[in-house]
């Protein structure tokens, strides 16, 4: 007879708080990452410690936040009123102590857990915190959250406020970098939704007049837009929008309580519904929703009373009120937009009358569109059951609530090796393939007419179910999969010119991404590593000494399902699509697309990469 398991009081094991966000970190967190995705840890990090700073700021003390990012350290100055000094290391260190629990002191504060910097202390192998308050410092030291060094109180000339420097744990997080662009675009956010601060960060000034009027005239620029931006404020709430000339669908970006809600939540849906409710009742005219909304650019931040979100990295809003004995936040958000926006269109008729001729060509092109939509729709379902060119994952079968989870991911390949190899070493739980059939068809300069009689743009159309609207997007991250050379290289450009021309958001919100695969593998009897630079590959043969078997990998083809495993694991090597604000999306495409011009055969020239020249050696 088998001996049956024992279950005593030896099994009972109380975790403390290090334990617990060091053997759980994503329930904190949210995922952990390399830095390559814009809500990857090491940035939620950075961004707990900086909410601190926003919040003395909203009291009203410390107008200048002083970031430094150098290597891996990362340091968070403010100029607020400091943590007491006899509370510095209990704030950092004991769960459920801070001072967002008195909800007069901090009523619509970004985070009221308590637990925001005592994760970044368990986390990080080096954490010092430094506190001045009345000519005095109290300052102390902690590695992967236990305390290693308290300072005595001593005497100080510097400003009150609070410094705080971590270096994150690179046993927990795996090769991890900072990406420059990432962090900007948070302290830029911060900047927008705090008027008057200035963040200092690497020695760069940030600041802004004019808040989300100044969000979206660096994300759409001024060539490109309908209408002047119309930009509205009140107590608790402030919009933002214009429409745009070229773009396809809608772009929104969402806040609460300083916070980008980047999967927005019950104040972005009522926005949404109130602007269609709005321009109908003002034109007296019953447009559909799609053509009001279709092309618009826009942005919305609320004040929510003791707001509830959907995870602990706050990135959807879940309240449905905007706090106790307050209206809904549908209610509010809807009278607000239904009289200030109403107005404003009644003192702007050219603007009133640049929005019509808009939703008039987008209900005409809608109408031309609905029969080969019908059809592109039925082929898709059809394609998808038979065809199987996109393999899924399964949080989509179990989290109907959050089909879009953080992450899930859908690779992009193509040839039959290639999807092949994913399929079987892929996470079958968070990861799906799409397949490619041969290179896609360029299509810069055409209409969104044609992502509907293409089969293979309509078949990834509905695979990421973004025809209707962008919060539909099935996948976090969407990764193009191909071969490095040539050839792949070109079928990258294809694919990135699709979504720049009919679905730019994706990039702009920091969906879509290019995998690395190694170039070489180096191994001996005992060991195997993958280089993905020839830097690595002489690196790898020092260390393996000897003469270890080299391979060059021509394709992932060549990579079998067990080798690939390592590459979209957990150690997986990620390259984020990136768009400068600056520039527009049709200068873009036009530099990279169009005719071919001598400033683009320069570009080629002086940008040719030679690692796809490299000679192995034997």
């Amino acid at each position: 007879m088998l001996e049956q398991n024992q279950y005593t009081e030896d099994n009972i094991r109380s975790l403390d708080w290090k334990e617990h966000i060091r053997m759980r970190p994503g329930m904190y967190i949210g995922k952990l990452g390399d830095g390559s995705s814009p809500d990857d840890g090491i940035y939620i990090l950075l961004k707990e410690v900086i909410d601190n700073s926003i919040d003395e700021f909203v009291m009203g003390t410390g107008k200048t936040i002083e970031v430094t990012v150098k290597d891996k350290t990362v340091s968070v100055r403010d100029f607020g009123r400091g943590i007491p000094l006899g509370k510095v290391v209990d704030v950092v260190s004991k769960m459920n102590t801070g001072g967002k629990y008195d909800s007069k002191a901090f009523k619509k504060s970004v985070g009221l857990n308590g637990v925001g910097t005592k994760a970044v202390n368990a986390l990080s192998s080096y954490f010092r915190v430094e506190s001045v308050r009345d000519n005095q410092l109290k300052a102390a030291e902690f590695s992967a959250g236990e305390l290693t060094q308290e300072e005595d109180l001593t005497e100080t000339t510097k400003r009150k406020g609070t410094k705080v420097t971590f270096l994150a744990d690179d046993a927990i997080f795996k090769n991890y970098k900072y990406r420059n662009e990432y962090i900007v675009k948070m302290l830029k956010n911060y900047c927008y939704l705090n008027t008057g601060l200035t963040i200092i960060y690497n020695g760069e000034k940030y600041y802004s007049d004019e808040g989300l009027k100044d969000l979206l005239g660096e994300t759409i620029n001024e060539d490109d837009r309908i209408y002047p931006i119309i930009h509205l404020k009140d107590d608790d709430i402030e919009i933002a929008m214009t429409h745009s000339k070229t773009q396809y669908s809608e772009e929104y970006y969402s806040f609460v309580n300083g916070q980008n809600t980047t999967q927005g939540g019950t104040h972005l849906g009522a926005f949404r519904e109130a602007i269609v409710r709005t321009i109908k009742e003002f034109y007296n005219k019953n447009f559909e929703a799609a053509d009001i909304r279709k092309s618009i650019v826009s942005a919305i931040s609320v004040k929510v009373e003791e707001p509830v979100f959907e995870s602990q990295t706050k990135t959807k809003l879940g309240s449905t009120d905007m706090g106790p004995n307050q209206p809904t936040v549908r209610t509010f958000v809807n009278d607000f937009i239904k009289t200030k926006l109403d107005n404003f269109l009644h003192r702007n008729p050219d603007v009133a009358e640049a929005l019509l001729r808009k939703i008039l060509q987008a209900e005409r092109e809608r109408k031309e569109l609905s029969g080969i939509r019908k059809l592109a729709r039925d082929r898709a379902k059809k394609a998808s059951l038979h065809n199987k060119k996109l393999r899924d994952c399964r949080v989509h079968l179990t989290d109907a609530k959050n089909p879009r989870s953080l992450e899930s991911t859908l690779f992009i390949t193509e040839g039959d090796s290639a999807s092949g190899s994913i399929t079987k070493s892929r996470d079958v739980n968070t990861q799906a393939v799409f397949s490619l059939r041969g290179k896609p068809l360029n299509s810069y300069g055409m209409t969104k007419k044609i992502v509907y009689e293409n089969e293979e743009f309509n078949l990834l159309q509905a695979a990421l179910d973004i025809e209707e609207d962008m919060e539909n997007l099935r996948y976090n991250n969407i990764v193009i999969a191909t071969d490095a050379d040539v050839d792949g290289m070109h079928i990258r450009l294809l694919l990135i010119t699709f979504f720049l021309q009919f679905f730019p958001e994706l990039i702009k919100e920091n969906h879509l991404y290019i995998l690395q695969t190694p170039l070489f593998r180096v191994r001996n009897k005992k060991e195997t590593i993958y280089c993905y630079s020839d830097e690595e590959r002489r690196n790898a043969i020092e260390k393996l000494k000897g003469k270890p078997e080299i391979t060059r990998f021509k394709g992932l083809g060549e990579i079998s399902p067990d080798e690939f495993q390592h590459f979209i694991g957990q150690d997986i090597r990620l390259d984020p699509v990136l768009m400068d604000k600056a520039t527009s999306v049709e200068t873009l495409l036009e530099f990279y697309m169009g005719k071919n011009t001598p400033d683009r055969q320069e570009f080629i020239i002086n940008n040719l990469k030679v690692e796809l020249d490299v000679v192995e050696e034997k």
